[in-house]
């Protein structure tokens, strides 16, 4: 690569360009730590898209009608903090870039969704924020659909690289897009052809071109050096009716000793060598300092927006009032004020009515009322509708004839659709939730684990929980999947014990901002256990007591979901042998923690022995056996310790002794102790 001729051909947008690399190359060495070759290698394409093409206003980062940025290869952060930097952006100040990956700074190693404003998405396991953009831009088309261009019509791009096009989850993500035809994506691959191990052909011959060709979209080649090549190509995948990729051959780490080599990809700190680069770039300033006429230069591409957002805020203000509020409440993820109300109300009929359902079927039935009242509620399933019951009527199916469809058929995307309800939530506006089978949380597990740690409330509805599922055998029965989501920080786990139980956890889930809702729920029917209509949300409590002893409290049964009705008909057993029990639900573990000392002293109390009873392995519920007053030797727990088997759900239970009268058994032999 030439950089004499490049410099000298496009001086102004060499020297905006150098000012990231440079301020990348001076990040990692004062950190002696970082990825310095993918922002050095993508500074020609981000300067382009930055100046010409991205619609954005540094001081109004969270202007919903901005064009998204997403750096998928998020290993190279400091692109994005330099751009951030750079452009004006309040909370990335030049202090952030000299604290880069330092306790407490906001410039994190990969970027963290909330750490600053102009991050769009936590990015660092490679091919998620490639599969967040299908989200982001699925939400662009949706809103666009139901309020108007004037209100919603912006393009999302990703730089993305070879490891994010490696990773399984691109492909699913990139099959959705091209699916839908969501036009206003454009992808930007680094095809600068390094891994950390070699050269990309150590492990790959995949045509990424014909790849993508072949799953729908448009593409581009270019010199990814080239800003005039760059421009061209930006302004053609914009008028496209597919979505586009751009394959931007460029070399790592240009213009440093590492060039075209797997060390170039990461901390790249000897002094030697980064005083050789910059002298190679022509840069002349110490380190972390920018010449006043570049910067200068970098504001002004920052403060463009303004004018444009200016202009779409006069827009916004011709809506009908009852739409602007409504894109408000969406974007400020309030739920309407009639939820309550419409949950309340659909309560006091099912504790009326007591029906025997699945609690896959309560959770339509849910639904039902709820999507009618909150258009920003987005339903889909990874190929299970059916068994998921996910899709009311009202919805409609996304599609590019039905841009207002609120129901997507992921097909058999389990990774792909989790993420990409993840972009959904990011983009802002919308309320997604997708279902699979429990067991296939696995699949989806690394998606669901970044919803955890950007504190954003998608919503997992994972049926088909438990040995209950029946004859599809072990394969299918989810044992330790419970256990997996309860250990994963900020996420609530539901398992509700019936129709009541699911609607207050629906509640909760569509209502809460900073977490997402694992909602496990049965294939097979179980009763209603709630007989008494109570206008609280029980369930907010995590956990309560739904039955108590009658006489001397000399036992406490704690269960969750199907196992509830199992613990009333123990209870039932032990009473008429005169032994005081107490069942206390439990649907959400998290919420019952975070319940004050003395409700949880109330709900159990010392004293008795305890019983747990949950059709999964036992991990975690030692907490509550003997943590919380119990005692070991007083505690025992009814469930699986091993994988299910294939047979109908009644005798599995029966065959793994998860029973009434083997939990009867179980309190007996504890109270002789």
């Amino acid at each position: 690569m030439d950089i004499a001729a490049l410099s000298a051909a496009h001086p102004d947008h060499w020297s905006k360009a150098t000012a990231i690399r440079t301020l990348t190359l001076d990040a990692v060495k004062a950190a002696n730590s970082g990825h310095s070759g993918m922002p050095m290698g993508m500074a020609d394409v981000a300067t382009v898209l930055f100046e010409k093409h991205l619609k954005f206003d540094a001081s109004a980062p969270n202007w919903p009608d901005r064009d998204r940025f997403i750096l998928s290869a998020g290993h190279g952060s400091m692109l994005l903090y330099s751009l951030l930097y750079l452009t004006g952006y309040k909370d990335m100040s030049l202090e952030e870039i000299k604290n880069f990956r330092q306790w407490g700074s906001r410039t994190a190693g990969h970027p963290e969704y909330g750490h600053a404003a102009g991050i769009e998405t936590t990015t660092g396991p490679l091919g998620q924020g490639i599969s967040n953009a299908v989200g982001f831009a699925m939400a662009e088309e949706m809103q666009r659909a139901h309020y108007g261009r004037k209100a919603v019509d912006h393009f999302t791009y990703v730089i993305a690289g070879d490891g994010c096009l490696m990773e399984g989850v691109s492909q699913e993500a990139i099959g959705l897009a091209g699916r839908h035809e969501l036009s206003k994506l454009i992808v930007l691959w680094d095809n600068n052809n390094i891994t950390i191990d070699g050269t990309v052909d150590i492990a790959d011959r995949t045509d990424q071109v014909a790849r993508f060709k072949a799953s729908g979209w448009n593409v581009l080649e270019i010199d990814g050096h080239d800003p005039v090549a760059i421009d061209a190509a930006l302004t053609q995948a914009k008028k496209g009716n597919k979505p586009t990729m751009v394959a931007c051959k460029t070399h790592i780490a240009l213009g440093h000793a590492a060039q075209d080599t797997s060390k170039g990809h990461g901390a790249l700190t000897d002094e030697d060598q980064l005083a050789a680069a910059k002298a190679a770039y022509g840069w002349k300033t110490g380190p972390f300092e920018i010449p006043a006429d570049v910067k200068s230069a970098w504001e002004a591409i920052g403060a463009r927006g303004a004018t444009t957002r200016a202009e779409w805020e006069a827009r916004f203000a011709t809506l009908p009032g009852n739409k602007q509020r409504e894109f408000n409440r969406a974007y400020a993820l309030d739920a309407p004020k009639k939820l309550s109300a419409t949950i309340k109300a659909f309560k006091k009929q099912m504790t009326e009515s007591a029906p025997k359902l699945a609690t896959r079927a309560s959770s339509e039935k849910v639904l039902e009322v709820i999507n009618p009242i909150m258009h920003e509620t987005v339903g889909g399933s990874a190929d299970l509708t059916g068994s998921n019951n996910t899709k009311t009527a009202d919805l409609g199916v996304f599609l590019p004839e039905n841009r207002k469809g609120r129901y997507i058929h992921y097909g058999i995307r389990e990774h792909g659709m989790a993420a990409a309800m993840n972009g959904m939530v990011l983009h802002g506006g919308m309320r997604p939730y997708g279902g699979t089978f429990m067991c296939f949380t696995d699949y989806a597990r690394p998606a669901m684990r970044l919803a955890a740690l950007m504190r954003i409330p998608t919503v997992f509805v994972m049926t088909h929980d438990s040995i209950g599922l029946g004859e599809d055998g072990p394969t299918h029965q989810p044992v330790e999947h419970l256990a997996i989501s309860r250990a994963t920080p900020n996420t609530y786990v539901f398992r509700p014990a019936d129709t009541i139980e699911t609607a207050e956890a629906w509640e909760i889930a569509l209502t809460s901002k900073e977490t997402p809702s694992v909602l496990s729920l049965t294939r097979q029917g179980l009763r209603t256990v709630r007989t008494e209509h109570k206008t609280k949300n029980m369930t907010a409590q995590g956990g309560y007591v739904l039955a108590d002893a009658e006489g001397r409290r000399e036992a406490i049964l704690m269960a969750t979901g199907s196992e509830v009705e199992i613990a009333l008909a123990a209870r039932d057993l032990l009473q008429a042998e005169g032994i005081g029990t107490r069942v206390v639900s439990m649907p959400c573990w998290e919420l019952f923690e975070d319940q004050d000392e003395r409700y949880r002293k109330r709900v159990l109390p010392g004293g008795p022995v305890r019983v747990a009873i949950e059709a999964g392995i036992r991990f975690g519920w030692d907490r509550w056996l003997f943590g919380e007053r119990g005692k070991r030797e007083k505690s025992g727990f009814i469930g699986m310790h091993g994988f299910g088997a294939s047979a109908p759900a009644d005798v599995l239970y029966e065959q793994f002794g998860i029973t009434a009268e083997a939990t009867a058994a179980k309190v007996k032999s504890l109270l002789k102790k």
